[in-house]
C-alpha cells in the first residue's frame, strides 16, 4: 500500500487483483464513463472480449476516506510486454495527480515482475490519458495484436526499468 497526499485528502493505493469487489466497480464505471464520452462516434462493443477481468492478478485500487476512488491494472501480454488495463479514476478526483501516481505505480509493478515493456491500447478522442501517458515517458506504436484493424484504436509503449 502507498499512500499519497493530494488536495489535503489522503489517498490509498492499495494491491490486489482483478477479482477485488472494488476493482470491479471501478471497471463497471469505467465502461459507463466510456460509453458516454465516446459511445456515439465508437462502437465499444468490439472492446469488450479484451476488457475481462478473468485474467487480471495484479490490479490497484484507489482509496480516499476507504472509499474506492479509481483503480488500474496490468496483464501479461507475452513474455517480455505487460499491459496497462482499465485504468480509471472517479471524475471528482480527476485532476490531482492520482491517474498520474496510479499509472507511476502500475508501471513500478510491471518492472518490479521483470517485465521489459508495457503496453497499453487508448483513443486519441480521451486526451486527458493520452497526456497521463505521454508525460509518463510512452511513446505511440503501431497497433498491436486485437487493435491492428480498429483505426480509432491509439497504442502506446514504454521500456521498463527492472529493479
Amino acid at each position: 500500500m502507498e499512500n499519497y497526499i493530494g488536495e489535503a485528502v489522503l489517498i490509498e493505493f492499495k494491491r490486489t487483483d482483478g477479482k477485488n469487489k472494488d476493482f470491479i466497480e471501478n471497471c463497471r464505471l469505467l465502461d459507463m464513463d466510456l460509453d458516454r464520452r465516446v459511445g456515439k462516434k465508437i462502437k465499444r462493443e468490439k472492446y469488450e472480449k479484451y476488457n475481462q477481468l478473468d485474467e487480471i492478478q495484479e490490479a490497484i485500487v484507489v482509496y480516499n476516506d476507504n472509499k474506492a476512488v479509481g483503480g488500474g491494472a496490468i496483464r501479461r501480454y507475452n513474455n517480455e510486454d505487460i499491459e496497462l488495463k482499465r485504468v480509471f479514476v472517479h471524475t471528482k478526483y480527476q485532476g490531482q495527480g492520482i491517474g498520474t501516481k496510479l499509472v507511476s505505480l502500475l508501471i513500478e509493478w510491471a518492472a518490479e515482475l521483470g517485465y521489459k515493456r508495457i503496453i497499453l491500447e487508448t483513443g486519441e478522442l480521451l486526451e486527458e490519458s493520452c497526456y497521463v501517458y505521454k508525460k509518463l515517458g510512452f511513446k505511440v506504436i503501431p497497433n498491436y495484436g486485437p487493435y491492428v484493424d480498429m483505426p480509432e484504436s491509439l497504442c502506446m509503449a514504454r521500456d521498463l526499468k527492472n529493479k
